[in-house]
Parts: C-alpha cells; structure tokens; sequence
C-alpha cells in the first residue's frame, strides 16, 4: 500500500520519492519537471522476477545492502570489525515546496538516517545526509554517501575529466558501464582532475540539447563517486566523501553529516546543467561587502621574480604593472623568513629581514600609493622541516608512528586536525592582515597528503578558512593547490577565486579553463597572461593570443612586464583596458560553450541579449575554408547585432585573407538573424593557428 508521494521540483526539474507504509522510500524519477499526484504505487508496476527475494526490494534514496539489495548503498557500518546490518523499520517524511526530509530508522541497529534534498539556485537539488547512533553501543562509519541518485536505462555516456600538476581537467567521454565506474580521490584534496563531479549524458546529448544528469560534491577531500549498472537496466549514480578506515566512530547520541552533493538536470545539454551549477555556486559566494564589484585585475609575482626578490626590485615590478593598468599586486611566495628556495621557512610567517628590514607596511603602501590593492601568498598548511616551527613542534606534521616522513617539495602537511595548529595559524595569518594593509590572500597548498588524515584534516582546514573569513571579511582569498587541485564547491563559502592551473600556455589553457567551467563560474576562474615562451611547456604564443584566452576568466599578468619593449608593453595595456571595457558582461552571466567544425572551440559569456563570443582555434585549420560557427541559443533571438571586436593572434607568416563580410562585422558590424546563426552559423573570417576571434553580439527578442 503507498503512503504517499513526494515530489521536489524546480522550474526545470522533478525528483520525486514514494514513501511506504513501512520500511524504505523508494525512487520513482529524477529528471524532467512532471506531475506525479496521479501515480500508481510502485508494487503495481512491479512484476515477480526470476531469482530473486519473494518480498521485493525497489531501488531507493536510503537502500543498504545485506538484507534483500545488492547495489551501491547509502550507508555502510561496522562495529568491532564487522559489518552492522541495517534495516529501516520506519520512514517519516517531512515536505514542503523546496525541502524533502526523509528520516529513516532501525531500533534493532540503533541508527537513524537523515537524508535532506533543497531546492538551490539554478534549479539544482542540493542533497545530504546525516547519521546518528541511536543505540547504546558505538559504530564505524564506513560509507555514507551524500547522494544516491537513479540514472535512466537511457543513460548513454559518461563525461570526467582527470588531471596532474600542469595538466588539470583532461576531459574524459565514455560510455555507460556494463558493471561499475567509478571516479575516486584519495589525494586529501580535490584534485587536480578538478571538482569532484560527473556529468551523465543521455543518448544524443551534448553541449546543446538532450537530457544531462550532473552531480558535484561541495567538497575538498577525498571523494568517491561511482556509478553502477543494476541488473534490471537502470544504473545508480553515488557521491560522498571516503573517511579513513576507523576515522569515524560515533558514540551513542553522535552523529556525522557527509558532504552536500549538487545535483542539476538539464534538458538543454551540457550548457544547461553547468548554468545550473553557477548559478548554485554563486549563490554560495560571500563577497566582501555582501556584493561581488568589478573583479581586480591583478599582477602576481611569481613567475616574473620566484624566490629572488627584495624590497627595491619588487616595488619597481609593482610600478612596472601599475602602469599597464593593473590593479591588485600580488606578492607569491619568497617573502618571509628564511625562505630563498622551497627547502626552508614554511611555517614561519614573518617577513625576511634581509629583504623587508622594515616589514611589507613600507611595500604595501607604497603598492596602494600606485593605485593598487595589495596581495600576498602563503600556505598556510604547510611546514618545512628546515623551519623553527618544525624545530619546535616536530609532532605538528602529518606523521605515521615508526614511519618515515615522506616530503613533497621538501614540506610535509601540518596536522589540521589538531586545535594548537590551527590556533597557532590562526594567530600568525591575523597578525599579517593586522599589521599590514592587505586586501588579497593567494592560499596555496603544494602538495598530496601522505600520510592521509582523513575528513577530518579537510574539515580543520576549512575551519581555519571560515576562522580567517569572519576575523577579516573585507578580505578575498584565491584557493590555490599547486594550480588547479582545490577547485571545487567545497570551498565557495570560504574563497573568491580559484587559481586554474599553473600552466599558463595559452594552448594549454583552452581545454583546462572549458573544464573549469563545466563547474565553477568564470568570474571565479584565474585566468592569465603568461610569459612567452610559456614556463610550464617551453611554447611561445603571441601576446594576443595568450591575452585572448585568458579574456573570459578572473584576468591576471604572470609575467614581468618589464621584460616587454615598448611597443609589448603598451599592447599589455590596451588587452587590460579591453578586458575593463568587458568584464562586467563576461561575469556573472551564463556562458554558452560548444565545438565546432575543423577543431574550433567556442564559448560565449554575457546574457541572452547582450554577449561576447569567442572562436578558438589552436591548430592550423584543415579545411579550405572555414565553415560557418552555428550557435543553437540563438534559435528564437530574432534579429542579432554582430561586430567582430578582435582576432586576437594569428600574426604571423603569411597574411590572413579577409571577407567582404569579416571587414563588415570588423567595422559597424552586420545583423544576422538568430535563426539563421541557430541553423546555419556565422560566417567567420579566415583565421589561423592559435588565434581568438572575439565577437560582440546583441539581440532584441531573447
């Protein structure tokens, strides 16, 4: 007999559960938006199977194996040992328009299960679960998924994306496993492969159109999603973060919550889906001053200076970016007390006498008497042994007993689950923002944790983040984790910005920043102009073109202007003041991203009415000709307004040919109709290896 149905939905979206009259709910739909106060209950549908238990035991939000289901769980525990079984003898249910709260209980076990799924912007629906030890005896938790989704038998591919230092989110498309997938971290950070999410596409889907399934843990530790293949032709999609073995026992009367996991469906593709998750995790930013202003763009020292710097040769590298228009200069790492090189120091955040003899007072001002917000680096959960905090508290590190203690970049992590750490970071992080006029903290963390410690290591991390947000709330801070290994939702409450990667090959960048965007808006995407040729792969690329690329994110320099001419120097600028001109249209909107014919990539950033468009090409095209750039949102905008505002790069060897209509669009531009761009495409002028053609387009009808 059904008790009744619950139904979650968005403007988009529905998620709808049946609860019975006793035992577990079970799941009837996540997808489209449709009405389900009609449905039939589920054991009407339900047919005897070969094989299988005589009482039937459907698919749900809180199923746990042991006693009838055989698939990905909810929740797994152990006492002494050995794996508890669990029953669920009750399920209440609260309801209201945004909110499903599902509370399931076992007396015999002593467990109760919370699992909560909300209504957020964008359309997603964020879950989470919380377990608590009703009982008089403790247990092990060992699993306890933040999510357990179905995914429809017409799920047809799965998109991932992978990574290293250098080489964040290589996109990875394939298809739907016959037995289990899974995706798992196990770093002590998000990873370098990016947030710790999945995209489902259904068949036929891609950037533009068909159904798209995506889920996203807001979390920055160690995670595990998996997806996997039920016998009767479903699959089941779960996602939570992995506790060390034993990490999490609860007493009688304790409880632990998992990390909340975003989900978002889409109707529209791959677009669709990462729209919802801007708009999901802008939602979750706290800007300084409650509001986000125009985003700085900012110079950072490192790869113009690394370790070399002192006070003379910093403020005239400082005055070097003021003059190109930069906004926010960051001095990186090499400012504080015995650190030349990366084998000393960290830990010990003072300044270095030898190159600050006054401290960085004298350097900041005299960086805001240029007209500029100053910045600094540090890594804060880090220690070299070289360092007198590790002289003084050896027993502060990460640390096995009776084991070596391996270093990476000659650090080893400090133990965050320990409250003296973090008093003691706490304290010497307050005393800089105090002492000096800093609006900008660059937060790294360079390398894997080994050995591990568990969720609990992320959790102290992020309390000493939100114990610095709530001392200095006037203060951005960038999440940094040797490049790109920290972006992820888990810490949108706590950072502004996410360095993308240390590579800064424009090249390179193209397909890294398109994954970034996959989950994370792009005003939050550091993005910049790097030297030439690039540190991290040795290619030289034109300034254009390096400039073009970064255009869509949070703009940066990594790079010492000086070492420009003249003429490299005021091209630096005039990109600068271009990407002024634009920013407030590039962020906070909705970007669009696609690829098209002949290797071409493209995205747009704005609103339906009012965009820039951008067509990159990386390698030199194959084609004769170039084929016309179709752009399916445009299907019902009407008549459409385009100017071809630059071709960033391309320079060089022969001359690009040019087209009656490129010069049109290059001088007043030429009206288009959405339809025509929707079915056929703009026509784009010739362009060449590594080049950005930057068009702006408004509508009337969208």
């Amino acid at each position: 007999m059904i008790k009744r149905i619950l139904s979650l939905d968005t403007a988009t979206t529905s998620l709808v559960i049946e609860q019975a009259v006793a035992g577990a709910p079970a799941w009837r739909h996540w997808g489209a938006r449709v009405v389900s106060s009609a449905l039939a209950p589920l054991a009407d549908t339900r047919s005897a199977a070969s094989f299988s238990l005589d009482g039937d035991v459907p698919f749900g939000p809180a199923s746990v194996g042991g006693l009838g289901w055989f698939g990905e769980e909810a929740l797994r525990l152990s006492r002494n040992g050995r794996a508890m079984a669990v029953s669920w003898a009750t399920c209440t249910a609260t309801a209201t328009p945004d909110r499903i709260v599902l509370t399931c209980s076992d007396p015999v076990a002593g467990v109760t299960l919370e699992q909560t799924f909300a209504a957020a912007d964008g359309g997603v629906i964020a879950c989470s679960a919380r377990v608590e030890n009703t009982g008089d005896a403790p247990f092990a938790v060992d699993w306890l998924a933040s999510a357990l989704l179905p995914l429809p038998a017409d799920s047809a591919r799965i998109v991932s994306w992978r990574g290293r230092h250098n080489a964040e989110l290589v996109e990875c498309e394939e298809a739907m496993p016959q037995q289990r997938w899974m995706r798992e971290g196990r770093r002590g950070l998000s990873g370098h492969g990016g947030a710790p999410g999945v995209y489902v596409l259904g068949e036929g889907a891609g950037f533009h159109s068909g159904e798209v399934r995506a889920l996203q843990l807001a979390w920055s530790g160690d995670s595990r999603i998996a997806i996997e293949r039920d016998d009767e032709g479903f699959w089941t999609l779960a996602a939570g973060a992995v506790p060390a073995p034993g990490e999490i026992v609860l007493a009688p009367g304790a409880s632990w919550e998992a990390p909340v996991a975003l989900t978002a469906f889409s109707d529209a593709g791959r677009n669709g889906a990462a729209a919802a998750f801007h708009a999901a995790v802008r939602a979750m930013l706290r800007w300084p001053g409650g509001e986000r202003s125009a985003r700085k763009v900012h110079l950072n020292s490192w790869e113009a200076c690394y370790f070399d710097h002192d006070q003379t040769r910093i403020v005239a590298l400082a005055e070097a970016a003021a003059a190109v228009g930069i906004e926010r200069f960051v001095l990186d790492d090499g400012w504080f007390r015995g650190r030349d090189d990366d084998r000393a120091g960290l830990g010990d955040w003072t300044p270095d006498p030898a190159k600050y003899p006054h401290g960085l007072r004298p350097l900041a001002e005299r960086v805001n008497a240029l007209g500029m917000e100053f910045g600094l680096w540090v890594e804060p959960e880090m220690i070299n042994p070289d360092s007198d905090l590790y002289r003084a508290h050896p027993d502060w590190a990460l640390a096995l007993p009776g084991r070596a203690r391996p270093t990476a970049r000659n650090q080893l992590v400090l133990d965050m689950r320990l409250p003296q750490v973090r008093d003691y970071l706490f304290d010497r992080i307050d005393t800089v923002l105090r002492d000096v006029p800093i609006g900008y903290l660059k937060w790294d963390h360079n390398r894997d944790h080994a050995p591990g410690g568990g969720v609990a290591q992320t959790q102290g991390a992020l309390e000493l983040f939100a114990r610095v947000r709530a001392a200095h709330p006037m203060v951005e801070i960038e999440a940094c984790a040797g490049g790109g290994g920290r972006s992820d939702a888990g810490m949108a409450s706590y950072v502004h910005r996410y360095w993308t990667s240390d590579n800064i090959d424009a090249v390179s960048r193209v397909d890294i920043q398109r994954g970034f965007l996959a989950f994370l808006p792009p005003e939050v995407m550091g993005s910049h102009i790097g030297a030439s040729p690039a540190h991290a792969t040795g290619r030289s690329q034109s300034l254009a073109f390096r400039a073009g690329v970064a255009m869509p994110g949070h703009y940066g320099v990594e790079m010492d202007p000086r070492t420009l001419d003249e003429a490299g120097r005021a091209e630096l600028a005039d990109w600068i003041a271009f990407h002024k001109q634009w920013r407030d249209l590039l962020h906070g909107g909705t970007v669009w991203q696609g690829r098209d014919a002949d290797g071409l990539v493209w995205q747009a950033q704005g609103s339906p009415r009012d965009f820039l468009l951008f067509a990159i090409r990386t390698a030199p095209p194959l084609d004769r000709r170039a084929q016309p750039l179709r752009l399916p949102f445009l299907a019902n905008a009407g008549p459409c307004a385009v100017r071809l505002l630059r071709v960033a790069g391309g320079e060089h060897g022969h001359a690009a040919a040019s087209t009656a209509m490129g010069r049109a669009m290059q001088a007043d531009g030429v009206t288009l109709d959405g339809g025509w761009l929707a079915a056929h495409g703009l026509p784009l002028p010739p362009t060449k290896a590594e080049s950005v053609g930057i068009f702006h387009v408004t509508t009337r009808n969208s």
